[in-house]
């Protein structure tokens, strides 16, 4: 038997591993398995090389739980250690055995998977455990079987045991504070977190599965009896979609994997994008463009990022751009940057490339879907539209590449990029100043007057609405050229797209100004701003407006942005036309009061017709009508 001390070079190296390296203390788990499976990839390696001769076997890693004992154990038939082994990977802290193997064994198949860089996972143990013992019989023929124990102290003994069998048993002596680790339920729900696409098989316990009865009984029916059976609870799956090349996969593989990951989502997604890339970094993955929804921050915090199969964070915002945080599925990468305990990312150049590189595929992908079968594209527009408004929004070179896919729908459902609109309207609704006005609603039916009055001039209607409209629409009128959007409602459509020559009024600005106080009067003055216009005889006498500047404001207000803007109160112009009879008529009628009432029916009419007139407003509309009939 051998007694020492583990050489650390700082004295309270223990109770800093306890408290302060894992933030939470479930990580122990993921450590020790990953070690296993390095132990078991080590000895692969090995054997691939021809320094191993012997038998692999049937490589795999056993968490076994003893709840009486109040022990966990992390079993591995994996390449096992030698007491001079212990002695210099497990006696001298953060001494990296998986460092030392990876460096003297670079560029041999399977060594670039080793996990653990750090030399500190095993340590972890000691934040749940009072004591741990090391049981295990090295790879070389005729080695001694040593066991390793430790209180958690420096001090530790080493002993000769006997042993069986290759590998490595890591014995855990759970502590009193640590006794939700002796549950069952805890340990499946850490392995199915942080194990669930590790390289080598891992069993924890026991499922029940129904089989034939292997004596062949049969039920009322005839049929062969099912019978239930105790099997090996295997915990992963070792070779997940992402690590198989593109070209042996097919689309309902994909769709597979999408359901593993996500087994409680009840849609398939729309596509996927398999990412695959060993220069000038290694990066492999699957991204699944999801169906978004309304409520963008719902679908954040689905894409999970590992490292050799390690399950690492879902919280992935500094490795990929904001927007494609909505994306869905998976990042694997061995040169991500991360600290000493992998619990979050370091900030490095390796991080803002591979951003870049994700990014680009993204809008190569888009692109060429749309090149490739447009009409396809365009049926999953509705669901990619969100998604692709963000990116423009927040990422200048995916905004870039967007312009060629980017997609608005009119009116007739007819979907342009934003070069054909522009050239599909440049003709009609290009103003006296040389712009071509994008006309649009948020809603066809909410802005259906409006939109005909438009479409019976020639002009074409775009539907652009969701939650980052008004950022989107600005966004376009920045980035292209003698381009500029207004919404239908915004004013009359004489002034929405100026032309030389404006039309005569029939009314002198004495007459308008007689007029203006019955309209003022019928409204309420804090919130209406009564104005008149030169608008053709055939338009509605009275028309409700909000200026575009002012409701785009308050849209980016509310979904963020904005500044200042937001304090603009809810203001609307009632546009009197100028050129209607009914307006001129007005004039000529000598009852004040029946002038009141002839102001209050049209001023009514136009809120109508907006939404607008409600509550015992609209019940006095109604029963002044009924009077008129």
């Amino acid at each position: 038997m051998k007694t020492g001390q583990i050489h650390v070079s700082t004295e309270n190296i223990f109770p800093i591993i306890k408290k302060f390296l894992y933030s939470d203390h479930e990580i122990f788990l993921r450590e020790l398995v990953s070690n296993a499976v390095d132990a078991s990839q080590k000895l692969k390696v090995l054997a691939s090389t021809g320094e191993y001769k012997g038998e692999l076997g049937e490589l795999k890693v056993e968490v076994l739980l003893d709840k009486e004992a109040k022990t966990l154990t992390i079993r591995d038939n994996g390449i096992g250690m030698t007491a001079e082994e212990i002695d210099k990977y497990i006696n001298q802290i953060a001494f990296s055995g998986a460092e030392e193997f990876v460096k003297q064994y670079e560029g041999k198949e399977g060594a670039e998977s080793i996990i653990g860089h750090f030399g500190l996972g095993f340590y972890s143990a000691f934040m749940v455990a009072e004591k741990v013992q090391i049981r295990t019989l090295s790879r070389h023929e005729g080695a001694q079987a040593v066991q390793w124990e430790s209180n958690g102290s420096p001090e530790f003994t080493l002993t000769e045991i006997e042993k069986d069998t290759r590998g490595t048993d890591i014995v855990l002596f759970i502590n009193e504070e640590s006794a939700e680790f002796l549950e069952k339920s805890r340990i499946q729900g850490i392995l199915d977190k942080y194990c669930k696409f590790l390289p080598i098989p891992v069993f924890f316990g026991t499922k029940v599965e129904y089989i034939d009865s292997p004596e062949g009984e049969k039920d009322e029916d005839g049929k062969v009896k099912r019978v239930s059976v105790d099997v090996p609870n295997q915990v992963n799956n070792p070779k997940p979609a992402w690590t198989i090349a593109p070209v042996d996969l097919k689309d309902e593989d994909y769709t597979a994997f999408y359901r593993e990951l996500y087994p409680m989502s009840f849609e398939d997604p729309l596509f996927h994008i398999h990412l695959n890339v060993d220069y000038p970094f290694n990066l492999t993955g699957i991204l699944y463009f999801p169906k978004i929804k309304e409520n963008v921050e719902v679908q954040r915090n689905k894409i999970n990022l590992y490292s050799n199969q390690v399950f690492i964070t879902d919280s992935v915002a500094e490795i990929v751009p904001e927007f494609l945080t909505l994306l869905h599925g998976v990042i694997d990468s061995p040169d991500i940057p991360l600290n000493v305990s992998r619990s979050y990312l370091q900030s490095d150049g390796n991080v803002k490339k591979i951003s870049a590189h994700i990014t680009k595929k993204v809008a190569d992908k888009l692109a060429e879907m749309f090149k490739k079968d447009r009409a396809d594209f365009e049926a999953k527009w509705d669901d990619l539209k969100i998604f692709v408004e963000y990116g423009m929004l927040s990422d200048d070179k995916f905004a870039e590449k967007a312009k060629t896919f980017a997609l608005i729908k009119n009116t007739d459902g007819k979907y342009y990029t934003i070069e054909e609109l522009e050239e599909q309207i440049a003709p009609l609704q290009t103003n006296k100043d040389g712009k071509v006005v994008v006309l649009y609603t948020h809603s066809l039916e909410e802005h259906f007057s409006f939109v005909k009055q438009a479409k019976d001039r020639g002009y074409q209607v775009a539907v652009i609405d969701g939650p980052l409209a008004s950022h989107w629409i600005s966004k376009m009128e920045q980035t292209v050229e003698n381009l500029s959007f207004a919404r239908v409602d915004a004013d009359t459509l004489d002034h929405l797209i100026q032309k030389e020559g404006e039309l005569p009024s029939k009314l002198t600005e004495e007459q308008q100004s007689e007029l203006k106080p019955l309209f003022e009067s019928a409204v309420d003055n804090q919130k209406f701003k009564v104005e008149f216009k030169s608008m053709s005889e055939s338009d509605a006498p009275i028309i409700v407006t909000q200026p575009e500047f002012i409701r785009r404001m308050m849209e980016q207000q509310k979904y963020g942005g904005g500044g200042f803007f937001g304090a603009f109160p809810e203001t609307y112009n009632l546009v009197v036309n100028a050129n209607h009879q009914k307006v001129e008529a007005l004039l000529k009628m000598s009852d004040d009061s029946e002038k009141s009432t002839k102001v209050k029916q049209l001023t009514d009419l136009a809120l109508l017709a907006q939404g607008m007139l409600k509550g015992e407003e609209l019940n006095k509309f109604i029963e002044r009508s009924i009077s008129f009939v």
